[in-house]
């Protein structure tokens, strides 16, 4: 290692060293904020995660902790384990559901034309429905009251429930960050209703088709499809 001068500022060179992004981001936002319009979600400041409040006690029947879901599904061996999350909007009462498989990738878009318990049920039927029952083993929630009737999800598809702490969110990252990607798409503040189901699904195509690096670079699409077929 050696120091270098740049711009006045003594920097040692570590060429065999990685940069996490969460290093750069903390680097823009507080050293270079004239490069925060080139990230891919370019808010003015970093934004702390922020948790509603509304519900202080249990309120979803039959709630199942996260921390007693089998093992296997936060390693990613096996198909079948689902996340899912709803995308809105303070200025729309229609939302869309999002529903991602963990080891593929792979997502299912529904529009609805509001966040309710019933709406949320007979989308994930609806969806998970239209495949063979080794690919509907697990569905992970948070903690929204549009997620009571998860019981009777479970009874159609035989799928079993699992949840968020409370304010835990981001326990199931795999929805959150494919949330975040279609806010390139949708950026809040978007009207749900003025969204056509066309648009819907061509987002969902993007995302499918769109090569990703945990996956060596293949697509959800591909994986899934090979995933299914390998499938009892």
């Amino acid at each position: 290692m050696s120091p270098e001068l740049i711009a006045g500022r003594v920097v040692i060179l570590r060429p065999h060293e990685h940069v996490s992004h969460e290093t750069i981001y903390q680097w823009i936002y507080t050293e270079a904020r004239h490069h925060i319009r080139h990230l891919a979600r370019a808010h003015r400041r970093r934004l702390r995660r922020g948790y509603s409040r509304k519900h202080t006690k249990a309120h979803i029947p039959g709630r199942i902790p996260l921390d007693r879901r089998p093992q296997a599904v936060a390693a990613r061996r096996q198909i079948g384990h689902w996340e899912t999350d709803t995308v809105v909007s303070r200025q729309s009462v229609a939302a869309l559901q999002v529903v991602v498989e963990r080891v593929t990738r792979y997502t299912k878009m529904k529009k609805l034309s509001r966040r309710s318990d019933p709406q949320m049920r007979i989308g994930l039927t609806r969806t998970l429905s239209r495949y063979p029952r080794p690919v509907r083993r697990t569905i992970t929630y948070d903690n929204g009251s549009e997620n009571t009737e998860h019981q009777q999800v479970n009874a159609v598809l035989g799928t079993r429930s699992y949840f968020c702490a409370p304010f835990h969110s981001w326990e199931k990252a795999t929805a959150e960050n494919t949330i975040g990607l279609v806010r390139r798409w949708l950026p809040k503040k978007t009207n749900f209703a003025t969204v056509s189901v066309g648009t819907v699904k061509a987002i969902e195509r993007w995302l499918n088709n769109r090569p990703r690096k945990c996956l060596d670079y293949k697509t959800p699409a591909e994986v899934f499809r090979a995933s299914v077929a390998l499938t009892p």
